[in-house]
């Protein structure tokens, strides 16, 4: 099945080609540059953009793949969760389409579409598994049991984890995005050299709270600069990059530990790890360091949003027979699409 995916959910415009579990092609276009001027994305450019450049792709894709929608078997799109202007383009482009070439629609969960991220590096990967969903809007542990759906057993209550990447990233003065910025120069830092709450760490659920580290980390920088001798002078690379590791390692001890507590409280071996965040490099380290579970992570470049996983998250439901209509209306909250039964108490 041949399957073309539109993303649309933030600030990346992507339209792919995927056939089964082989990626024909994937062309995303980044807006990073664009908002970065404003430290975190603006909707309304976002929604801009994504009307500039989505044409513009879908043509760039049909020429580099030589082929024809006519030779297209169903389209899958983005129907949220994520920016309500910016899913509008997306969904609207897709049944356009499917309107115009008489072709099936179907709308993607776009948190299910980073975990079917995963089925294109390994196809032989199989239910049941556990998912640690980490991205700039959310962090979530998910428990697959079936081909189809998925149980939510925790989440953030506050800020997602690469929600807390980016303001702790602004409170130390580094670039946006803050997962990479952090990400690079804590390489040049000291884990231990201070010691971040790890909130919830203890708690009797799978919950994630993120919002009173980045407190404990500016509380920190106003006690240190307190102690510099002279107005104009800033804190010295070494202690950014110290506290730019601590505050890394404080939220990856959090997930790690979550994570693993999950699966192993529902006997589960394999752990899939899905979302923006799944490309730190700290992050990978440390479950590479946990022989208890296999765990599945996907290659750098479908971390990131990308439309090759919502085309292959669409192949899975349009082959089980599930397609929308053109009444498809693109809903960006989470939580508002999903069933009650798929919340589990903990």
């Amino acid at each position: 099945m041949l399957v073309l995916g539109i993303e649309t959910s933030c600030d990346e415009t992507s339209v792919a080609l995927v056939e089964d579990n082989v990626i024909v092609e994937n062309l995303v276009y980044s807006q990073i540059e664009i908002h970065k001027v404003f430290g975190g994305v603006v909707p309304e450019i976002a929604a801009r953009e994504h009307l500039k450049k989505l044409p513009i792709l879908f043509v760039e894709l049909l020429e580099k793949t030589n082929l024809r929608v006519e030779e297209i078997d169903g389209i899958a799109v983005t129907k949220g969760p994520g920016l309500i202007g910016a899913l509008l383009v997306g969904v609207s482009f897709a049944k356009g389409l499917a309107l115009r070439y008489n072709k099936p629609l179907v709308g993607v969960n776009h948190i299910e579409g980073h975990v079917f991220a995963n089925y294109l590096v390994y196809p032989e990967l199989k239910p049941p598994f556990i998912v640690l969903m980490v991205s700039g809007g959310h962090t979530l542990i998910l428990k697959v049991e079936r081909g189809e759906g998925f149980t939510m057993i925790g989440r953030s209550v506050d800020d997602a984890v690469g929600e807390a990447f980016d303001k702790i990233a602004r409170l130390l003065g580094l670039g946006y995005p803050g997962g990479p910025e952090i990400d690079k120069i804590a390489k040049f830092g000291n884990p231990s050299a201070f010691h971040f709450p790890r909130p919830k760490l203890q708690d009797n659920d799978y919950d994630f709270s993120f919002s009173g580290l980045k407190t404990a980390v500016l509380y920190e920088l106003q006690r240190l600069k307190k102690n510099l001798s002279g107005e104009s002078e800033k804190l010295s690379d070494k202690i950014v990059a110290d506290l730019a590791a601590s505050a890394q390692e404080a939220m990856i001890d959090v997930l790690v530990y979550k994570v693993t507590k999950a699966a192993r409280a529902h006997g589960i071996g394999k752990i899939v790890i899905a979302g923006g965040v799944a490309a730190n490099s700290r992050l990978r380290e440390r479950l590479k360091e946990t022989s208890e579970f296999e765990f599945f992570l996907p290659p750098l470049n479908l971390c990131s949003d990308n439309a090759a996983m919502i085309a292959r998250a669409g192949i899975e439901l349009l082959k089980k027979g599930h397609t929308d209509d053109l009444k498809l209306e693109p809903e960006p909250n989470f939580f508002e699409m999903i069933k009650p039964n798929t919340l589990e108490n903990t």
